[in-house]
């Protein structure tokens, strides 16, 4: 298989079941319009954290690393009516840019931006004792994952579901002597979840438009 195979069969994937959205579009249009990494999530895999959310029944929502908010507004879209999400975002710029796109979408309402390192800021939240959360969806630096995944424990009550993006990393996870600080992050957050009872996680691979990559997926329990 090949890379231009796997971008053929997103495109046909994304054309069938997701269709074509302004708000969305634009969000991905003004990202790269500002020289953001194009790593956000791909069309197919919004509406899978989408429906993913739905079917948890989430009505609060904690995204850690908002980028452009793409996938804050495929998350965000998923809630019910008094539902709130909360995005984490350590780039002015970025997050700037993210609210804007939000605004656009009409959810200013219902998204927080924070803007701050996220260790930082969940260690903050896990203070000021915030309400846990229905769903959480992780996806920044890889190589904090760790922290990511201890504070989000902290943060969750029995059912929560966390889902972690770019677990795979190319293959690089599995390679014991791959160094990379981000490999060596996604391990130690597989490690902490396999360690924990009360964590039952899967992950699984993924190829696309975004490469060869994948989803760790968790639920809370007890």
């Amino acid at each position: 298989m090949s890379m231009e195979q796997w971008n053929a069969v997103d495109d046909y994937l994304c054309s069938t079941l997701v269709p074509l959205d302004p708000a969305l579009d634009a969000a991905l249009a003004s990202s790269s319009e500002a020289g953001l990494p194009a790593i956000n999530v791909a069309p197919n895999q919004g509406r899978f954290l989408h429906l993913l959310a739905r079917i948890q029944g989430a009505r609060r929502i904690l995204e850690i690393g908002t980028l452009g908010g793409y996938s804050t507004i495929w998350l965000a879209r998923a809630l019910p009516q008094g539902g709130t999400l909360t995005t984490l975002e350590v780039n002015p710029d970025y997050a700037e840019l993210a609210r804007r796109n939000v605004a656009h979408a009409g959810l200013a309402d219902v998204v927080t931006v924070r803007l701050g390192d996220a260790v930082a800021t969940l260690r903050q939240m896990i203070e000021e004792k915030t309400a846990p959360f229905d769903f959480i969806f992780i996806d920044a630096n890889k190589e904090s994952n760790p922290d990511y995944l201890q504070a989000a424990l902290k943060l969750s009550r029995a059912g929560t579901v966390i889902v972690c993006d770019n677990v795979v990393r190319n293959g690089r996870v599995a390679d014991r002597d791959n160094q990379d600080p981000d490999a060596i992050g996604v391990r130690r957050y597989f490690e902490m979840a396999s360690a924990n009872p009360h964590l039952p996680t899967t992950a699984i691979q993924t190829v696309g438009s975004k490469g060869w990559d994948g989803f760790a997926i968790s639920i809370v329990e007890g």
